[in-house]
Formats: C-alpha cells, structure tokens, sequence
C-alpha cells in the first residue's frame, strides 16, 4: 500500500511515516523488558539458542565416530583480511568440536578443510572453491567474507550443488539469488546486506539528536567511499537517505585502496568543517592511517568508519587516538549472556587478542547448517549427493536460528534478515550493531540498537574540549 501523506509533512516526517507503513527503518525500539516478555512465543522449533543441545537430541545421544564428513572454509589467509582469516578459523574449529562431541551429523564427525583466497579476487576465490570440491570432496562450504570477489564462486558451488553459506554482505547476493534460484539454491548469506549501513548510520544520528545526546553543528556531511561494490553501495545508501533529514554531501569523494595517504581528504574536511565525517573504505589497514590523521587536527565532526573498528588489531594501532570513533556491522557477536559467554570461551583458550565479534559470525553458520544437516538426515557429496543437499537447503532456508550474533532468518534472496530495518521483532531479524571505541584497552562498546546495547553514547573528546 502507498502511504498518503498531508502537505504539510516535512521531509523529514514524510520518511518517518514511510519507514513506519514499509516495516523499514522507523522501527519501534523496543525495551529489555518487552523483548524479553515477547521472544519466548516465537516457535522456533528444532532450532533454537542451545545448538549443541538440539544436535545431541536429534543424534539420539549417537557418538560421532563414524566417516568424517568433509567441510570447506575459504579464508583471506594472505593480505589484508588475515586478522578477520584467524578469527574466522576460530569460529569454524569451535563449532565442530562442540558439534563432533554432541555427535556430529547422525554420527558422523565433521573434518575442517582450508584454503587460502590471498587478495581475495575472483580467481583467487574460484580456485579455493574447485581445490575444496575437486580435491577434498567437500560437503559443504562454510566461511566468513570473500566480497571482493563479486560472486565470482558462485557458479562453481552451483555445479557441485553444496550448501555455501558466507557473509559477504552484498546487496547483489540477494538479487542474484532471488533471479536466479533454480541455480544459486544452495547459496546463502546468513548476514544482512551492506545496504542497511547506509541509512542505518543517519538514522542513528536522528535518535542521537532527537534523545539530546548530539546537536549537529551544521548540516555537511564528509563522504569517503571506497571504491569496491560493497562500499559503493553502502554510500548510496547514504546519498539516498541524507537529505531525508536535512543532510548535504559538502564532499563526496571515492578512494581507491590501498590508502596511502589521507592528507589530501582531510585539508578538504578541515577546510569545510563538517558535522559528520563518514567513510565506506572498509579496508582496516588503511582506516588506521584515517582516524590517526584525524586526530592529529581534529574538526568539529563526529568521525564513522566502516567496519574496522571492531577489530582487535585495529584497536592496537590507533590506540587512544580512536576514543569517540564509531562505527557499525551488521553482524558481529553480541554483548548479551550468550555473546558472552562466547566469548570468554575464545579469548580464555585462543588469547586477549582475538576478535570474538568476528569469530562468531563462522561459529554460528556451521551450527546453522548442522542441525539443518541432521533435520535432513544427513549430508550429500558434491554433485552426486545434489537431491540430498536439497534437502539440507531446504531446511536452512527454513530455519530461525538463534546463536551469538542474534537470529539468523532467511528473507528474500537468501540473506539475513536485519533488525530493525526490515523487522521490528528483534527475535527475528540480527541487529545492525553501533558501536563506539570508549577505551581502546577494551572491546568497542555496544551502543544500539535496543535490547542489545550494552552502554551508552560518549561525547567524542575532541567534541568537548
């Protein structure tokens, strides 16, 4: 149905009451309280928060001893990506020991194969993905991001007909999909898309301003997008959702990583002296050379940045020199009991300096697809097993999990499902995380949204001095 709308609405109160009559942005926040009164009706079936529970139910208390069945990981070992790489082995090595010890799948354990995608380009990507199914006959394929690449596997996993379940965070995965589901069935991005960062970040700023916590000293916005898909399409999310509230784009600039040097951006941004400055260049190593430079000269601006800041590594480099920095992610390992938990598990066995936030993402697509797994009675190899791998897919596309990083729910063209911006139920949709750097000795602070926040907005120090 099309909202209509009185003249007299601003712009502002026009996409305000869009957002409401769509189920997108504008959605309700509910408190701890509500959500927790609320989440226990949700019929989750043989799918639920105790992973290991329900794979030793449906196992029928089975030891896992027999033929492993083979799984794939394909992580960025080589390059920029190696910090997430090591906490996405993580994640992987975690859920099937506990998986193997609850019985695996029907008995049989699981063994983890690994490929290294090194620059992460298309044929680094493809060639992991044939070396996995040629050579090791993998029954699936189960890791963290390989965005870069642009879907370029795609067709390989088609052939073997596998379930691959990633967190790229495309948009573009949904819309290949959805045309193209005789074909790409078996392919799933259990996170929401990168869209949601876009208007997610100005919709934040809205409730930051409308609680009191920030006045915008000026209504220009600094944007540096990078230049690969993702990135791009998160600034067009903020192209289109900006001016909604007021906003002006004073710089709207693409940098090609790697990012040598920000000099020249930030004479630009000390020359318009911005409310905001934002960049989509979710490039760690290069970010660093960012929010270091930034300080060095700090405007009157809050300062985003994509992706990175959660990253212990990061941590340790811009130290002191990121406290009041934010940024978002639209899956991450929550700082709720069951986050952790998980937590404490990876940092007491694997070190202070791992990322669990990263580690969790892996952890739970491997459960996702286990118990799936066994709701099928059982696994398929590479094209001869495609009828029961169906049968595997089926039920993940069915399923509501809940694990570390929140509710994994499948929506149109087999991605997650995001809380709030596509449900207001946040047992059914995982959370687009704000987060915020308070002390770089710690982890980032979980800021929003509502019920999963674990602390409150602090007022950048360059802001108050």
């Amino acid at each position: 149905m099309i909202p209509i709308f009185k003249k007299k609405q601003t712009k502002k109160q026009r996409f305000d009451a869009e957002m409401k009559e769509t189920g997108g942005l504008d959605a309700l926040n509910p408190t701890r309280r509500g959500f927790m009164s609320t989440a226990g009706s949700v019929a989750i079936g043989a799918v639920g928060v105790a992973g290991a529970s329900t794979l030793t139910a449906l196992n029928n208390g089975a030891k896992a001893a027999g033929d492993p069945i083979p799984v794939g990981a394909m992580l960025p070992y080589t390059g920029w990506g190696a910090d997430d790489a090591r906490n996405f082995e993580i994640g992987l090595t975690l859920a099937v020991e506990e998986i193997n010890a609850a019985g695996g799948i029907l008995g049989r354990p699981i063994e983890l194969h690994f490929e290294d995608t090194k620059g992460i380009t298309a044929e680094t990507v493809t060639s992991a993905a044939r070396r996995l199914i040629d050579r090791k006959a993998v029954h699936a394929i189960i890791n963290g991001y390989n965005s870069p690449s642009v879907r370029a596997e795609y067709d390989t996993v088609a052939d073997a007909g596998i379930p691959y379940i990633h967190d790229n965070t495309q948009y573009g995965h949904q819309f290949a999909v959805r045309d193209n589901m005789d074909r790409y069935y078996n392919i799933f991005q259990d996170d929401p898309s990168e869209y949601y960062y876009g208007p997610g970040l100005i919709y934040f700023l809205d409730e930051l301003e409308r609680t009191g916590k920030w006045t915008r000293p000026n209504n220009k916005i600094a944007l540096l997008s990078g230049s690969i898909d993702y990135a791009i399409t998160i600034a067009s999310g903020i192209r289109d959702t900006a001016p909604k509230f007021g906003w002006e784009l004073a710089i709207d600039d693409v940098v090609t990583q790697p990012v040598d040097d920000w000099g020249p951006a930030l004479v630009r941004v000390r020359e318009l002296n911005p409310a905001l400055v934002a960049t989509t260049h979710g490039v760690p190593s290069d970010q660093t050379g960012l929010v270091t430079g930034f300080a060095e000269s700090p405007t009157n601006s809050l300062l985003y940045v994509q992706y990175a800041l959660q990253l212990r590594a990061f941590l340790d480099i811009v130290k002191d020199t990121g406290h009041g920095v934010f940024c978002s992610t639209t899956i991450g390992t929550l700082q709720d009991d069951i986050g952790n938990a998980f937590t404490k598990v990876v940092r007491d066995r694997w070190g202070q300096d791992t990322t669990p936030m990263v580690a969790g993402q892996t952890y739970d697509s491997v459960y996702l697809w286990a118990i799936a797994a066994c709701r099928a009675n059982g696994t398929g190899e590479p094209y001869d097993g495609i009828e029961q791998n169906k049968k595997v897919c089926d039920f993940i596309r069915s399923s509501i999990y809940r694990g570390v990083v929140g509710t994994i729910r499948f929506m149109w063209g087999q991605a997650a499902t995001p809380y709030p911006a596509e449900t207001k139920d946040p047992s059914l949709g995982m959370p687009t995380i704000i987060m915020q750097c308070q002390d770089w000795t710690k982890d980032v602070m979980h800021i929003a949204p509502e019920p999963y926040a674990a602390g409150e907005w602090m007022t950048p120090p360059w802001l108050s001095s």
